[in-house]
């Protein structure tokens, strides 16, 4: 075992384990350790900028589920937007399940939107369903507010898969959507022209959330394909 292996199971909790394989199926159990990523996470800022650090982002595929976790927490630290685009692109082909996708979350995306959007675009039509993922989430995360654009959305809705995990996301980003630019979102449900699952899903997510108002909620109830 390499160093950061023998750290990340200086960490580990079976019963976490056990209980993180449950909710990432697409992940053996054997390649769980069961570290929590609050732990994960400490561990990343204490070796970021380090050689150690360096040589871990360099050394793809990983092992284990914790070292993808540790992976994206360490790529989450980078502000050089251009090296860190380089490094998502390397590692993305490589995350095989929504935990470590969802988690990818850079802050040097947060200053860097017009070469940001394209990028989306770009992963959004990967036949990687994972790649595919993270693209929504970007537009979810960071196209939904002072830097949405109508025709996002429009380009959103027409993905169609048979991937669960890209459906998901496609119906979280339409959630997130009606709760923030509602005028908008709101005419993909009145005219559907999405798949149904990712409809329905969509419309129950945004009734769960309490950025809906009680009104647009009785609306939007009318609204679920049967």
């Amino acid at each position: 075992m390499n160093e950061i292996q023998n750290k990340l199971f200086s960490l580990k909790d079976e019963k976490y384990a056990e209980f993180q394989a449950k909710l990432t199926p697409s992940v053996e159990r054997d390649f769980f350790i069961g570290v929590r990523n609050p732990d994960v996470r400490a561990y990343a800022k204490e070796i970021k900028n380090t050689k150690q650090a360096e040589d871990f982002l360099n050394a793809l595929p990983h092992k284990y589920y914790e070292e993808n976790m540790l992976h994206t927490m360490l790529l989450n630290e980078e502000k050089d937007f251009a090296q860190c685009i380089e490094r998502v692109e390397r590692f993305l082909p490589y995350i095989d399940n929504w935990a470590v996708c969802d988690c990818l979350s850079p802050k040097a995306f947060k200053r860097n939107k017009t070469p940001l959007e394209q990028k989306a675009y770009e992963w959004c039509k990967s036949k990687h369903t994972y790649t595919c993922r993270f693209g929504i989430k970007t537009f979810m995360s960071h196209f939904l507010d002072n830097d949405f654009k109508p025709e996002q959305m429009n380009f959103i809705s027409k993905i169609k898969s048979d991937e669960y995990y890209i459906n998901m996301m496609i119906s979280w980003y339409f959630a997130t959507a009606l709760a923030k630019q509602w005028n908008d979102a709101i005419k993909y449900f009145e005219k559907p022209c999405m798949q149904k699952f990712c409809h329905n899903k969509s419309l129950q997510k945004a009734i769960e959330s309490y950025r809906i108002t009680p009104e647009q909620k009785e609306y939007i109830r009318t609204l679920k394909i049967k």
